[in-house]
C-alpha cells in the first residue's frame, strides 16, 4: 500500500463550507496502515468505553467549571474587552475540520501582531517554525497568561468533547499545516478524535520538540488501552498544577 502523501492527505476543494481534507480508510486499511495494530475504532467495546466517558465526564466538568468562565468573563470585560471564546480550526478525526474551542488569551489582532513579530526577530521566527508555538509570545495578555499556566483557557473543549469533535484523551489537535508534517503517521492521527489532554500534555507539553510529539501521538493510537486514558487523566492533574511545561 503506497504511503500517505501530503497532497491525498489534503484533497479539499476550496471554498465549500463543508470541508473535509482527508478521506478515511477502510477498516482493513486502516488497521495496516497503523502497522497491524488496531486503533480505538478497529475496538467496538473500548470505542463505547471512551466515547461513555467523555460525555459523562466533560458534562460534569462544565457544570464544575462554569462559575470560572464567568468569572473569567467579568475579569476580561474590565481588563480585555473583546470575545470571551476563541475558536481555532483544527483537523478531527477522519479529517473534518472544527473550531478548538478555547478562552481568549490573545489579544484581538493576534494574527497580525505575530506577523509583525516574527519578520520582526529571526530568532522567534526560527521558533515558530520548530514548535509553532513561542516562549514569549507578544499576542498573550497578562490575564492570557495565567489562563494558559493553569490551563483554565483549555475548559470550552469540554464543548467540543461533547459535541464529538474531541476527546478528553488523544493526541494534539493540530491545524492543517502541522499535520502536513506528520507525513506517513498522519494516518494514525486522523484515526482518532484529538484530545483535551494526552501524552504530550503529560510529558512536558511546550518544551516537548515537534517530532517528539509526533512519536508520542502515534505511540498513543497504536497502543490504546481504556486503563491508559484513565491513567493520562490521572496524571494530568498534577502537570496542570505544577504547570509543567506551559507558556
Amino acid at each position: 500500500m503506497s504511503g500517505v502523501t501530503n497532497s491525498s492527505v489534503f484533497a479539499a476543494v476550496a471554498g465549500r463550507k463543508s470541508l473535509r481534507l482527508w478521506r478515511a480508510p477502510s477498516s482493513r486499511s486502516r488497521y495496516f496502515a497503523l502497522g497491524g495494530v488496531a486503533p480505538v475504532e478497529g475496538n467496538a467495546a473500548g470505542q463505547a468505553a471512551k466515547r461513555a466517558l467523555d460525555i459523562v465526564a466533560a458534562a460534569a466538568g462544565l457544570v464544575v467549571a462554569a462559575p470560572v468562565i464567568g468569572a473569567v468573563a467579568v475579569a476580561m470585560a474590565f481588563k480585555d474587552p473583546g470575545p470571551l471564546f476563541y475558536g481555532h480550526v483544527r483537523v478531527g478525526r477522519d479529517g473534518r475540520p472544527f473550531r478548538c474551542l478555547k478562552l481568549r488569551s490573545m489579544v484581538v489582532d493576534g494574527d497580525a501582531v505575530l506577523a509583525n513579530h516574527l519578520a520582526a526577530h529571526p530568532a522567534a521566527a526560527a521558533e515558530w517554525a520548530e514548535t509553532q508555538k513561542l516562549r514569549d509570545d507578544p499576542r498573550v495578555t497578562p490575564l492570557g497568561r495565567l489562563l494558559r499556566k493553569t490551563s483554565l483557557d483549555e475548559l470550552p473543549q469540554l464543548l467540543n468533547v461533547l459535541r464529538g469533535e474531541m476527546s478528553l484523551v488523544g493526541p494534539r489537535p493540530v491545524t492543517e499545516k502541522e499535520l502536513a508534517r506528520y507525513g506517513h503517521q498522519a494516518r494514525a492521527y486522523l484515526s482518532v478524535r484529538p484530545g483535551v489532554t494526552g501524552p504530550w500534555q503529560i510529558s512536558g507539553r511546550s518544551t516537548v520538540g515537534f517530532q517528539r510529539r509526533i512519536a508520542l501521538d502515534t505511540h498513543y493510537v497504536k497502543t490504546w488501552t481504556f486503563a491508559r486514558d484513565v491513567r493520562i487523566i490521572l496524571l494530568t492533574v498534577p502537570a496542570v498544577l505544577a504547570s509543567r511545561g506551559s507558556y
